[in-house]
């Protein structure tokens, strides 16, 4: 016998846990929070999806910014979609609220630090048990996303958003990074590191993420990215 053959003998694979049909009842689950989902988002208009840290407090800057910058965007026509919780969220759909905007909240079922904030619409919270549901909700309802400095889930949330429009799975629709001094640096390790030394990114893909502290930078370059567009839609049909 070869040794190859002795040494794929002695390979014993790993087995599953019994499941007894949990992923039955699974299915239906997350076919129930899409339908909700969309029953619901579709009524809501035009929209932009601020991210950002569930625990910036109110008397930190950015979440002053977070409320000044959905204030403004509202001035502009544009619903508030956030994460629906506290923090940078809180901050968003309270800038919303201000001007009597509509303000949606996509909560998350998480064991700490996330509840409702009291700025939602009321017929506009919707609670969610699977990340990637709340994720598609997030995208196929913004015409553009404000990123504000946050932990992994906003890193998760603005990548996510970069990748779908990196290999053209929804439009090519704003992504905006507010707080330079936040930003700069993963901006810079990302052009010497994944572009220059990796070569894992092209040139262009830079481009999608403009970082700015400017309010009305932000607003700008959605109202020129949407300058000649009289009916915007949903970003992608699933």
């Amino acid at each position: 016998m070869s040794e190859d053959n002795k040494e794929k003998e002695s390979w014993i694979p790993r087995k599953w846990a019994a499941l007894k049909g949990e992923n039955s009842w699974t299915m239906f689950k997350m076919i129930s929070e899409f339908v909700d989902g969309f029953e619901r988002l579709n009524k809501i208009g035009p929209c932009v999806s601020i991210f950002g840290s569930a625990r910036t407090k109110p008397d930190h800057k950015y979440y002053q910014l977070a409320v000044d910058t959905a204030k403004r965007l509202t001035d502009e026509g544009y619903g508030i979609i956030t994460g629906g919780g506290p923090g940078v969220m809180e901050a968003a759909n309270k800038g919303a609220f201000l001007n009597n905007a509509t303000s949606v909240g996509l909560n998350i079922d998480l064991p700490f630090e996330q509840f409702n904030n009291q700025y939602i619409d009321n017929d506009k919270i919707l609670n969610y048990n699977y990340f990637f549901i709340r994720k598609v909700m997030f995208v196929k309802y913004a015409q553009a996303f404000v990123v504000m400095p946050g932990g992994f889930g906003t890193l998760d949330e603005l990548f996510e958003v970069l990748t779908l429009i990196q290999t053209n799975k929804v439009s090519k629709v704003p992504v905006i990074l507010m707080g330079s001094e936040f930003w700069e640096g993963m901006k810079e390790w990302i052009v010497k590191v994944m572009l220059e030394q990796e070569n894992n990114i092209s040139p262009k893909d830079l481009d999608l993420m403009p970082i700015t502290d400017d309010i009305e930078e932000v607003v700008q370059i959605i109202n020129d990215y949407y300058k000649n567009t009289d009916r915007l839609k949903p970003n992608y049909e699933l």
